[in-house]
């Protein structure tokens, strides 16, 4: 079922690219220098809702933990990952393994990413919350402190006390779902996202309690 379902959504971003539902064009330009022009929101929205809007929300709020919020991610951030989706040159496989986002990323060209970037960057996330008032007190203190005597350093030295992050290097983390952030954590320990060095090597040091306290507790800043 879930191959069908992945198959499902390839075969319909190729019908909607190929009918060019949205438009996307690049300006001759930008085509012929190989940079991307200035971001257009409006074309971005236009990928978002024919192409994003199923798993991600139409405003990058997503119904659920399986599906990261979108909706004020830094745009550079969003970037990044999705070409990192992409087998890149000299690469014998993307640094972010998943069958429907390469699918996805495969289809988009550089621009069509800063275009559906910027525009969920223009998005404002719904807060999120802390499901477990008991293990608060631990993620508080991972995300504020680290945990000195494993070398986790605090998450808030990255990603701010708030949880924004900083463009292009760290990803903004306030509120967003608890399982889907613990889920990115035991991917980057196990290895099966390996596009930051950094984070497999913290990821390693927390064990299952500890990445599902930090990750409740990220859930609810703001």
């Amino acid at each position: 079922m879930n191959r069908l379902y992945k198959t499902l959504m390839v075969l319909e971003l190729a019908a909607a690219l190929g009918a060019g539902l949205v438009g996307w064009t690049v300006t001759a330009q930008a085509a012929e220098a190989g940079t991307p022009a200035k971001p257009d929101v409006t074309r971005g929205q236009a990928i978002a809702t024919q192409v994003c809007a199923a798993c991600h929300g139409a405003d990058g709020n997503s119904a659920g933990g399986a599906f990261p919020k979108l909706a004020g991610q830094h745009a550079e951030y969003i970037v990044k990952q999705l070409k990192d989706y992409k087998t890149q040159p000299g690469a014998k496989e993307p640094a972010r393994k998943n069958a429907i986002m390469a699918g996805i990323a495969g289809a988009l060209n550089d621009q069509d990413m800063v275009n559906v970037a910027a525009y969920f960057e223009t998005q404002k996330a719904k807060p999120g919350y802390a499901r477990d008032k008991n293990t608060v007190p631990v993620g508080q203190k991972i995300y504020r402190g680290g945990i000195a005597d494993r070398g986790v350093p605090a998450c808030a030295a990255c990603h701010g006390a708030t949880g924004m992050g900083v463009p292009v290097q760290y990803p903004r983390l306030s509120g967003q779902w608890s399982d889907y952030t613990a889920a990115q954590l035991t991917a980057f320990a196990q290895g099966t996202r390996n596009n930051s060095e950094p984070m497999h090597t913290i990821a390693l040091r927390l064990n299952e309690a500890e990445v599902k306290a930090v990750a409740d507790y990220i859930a609810g800043l703001h």
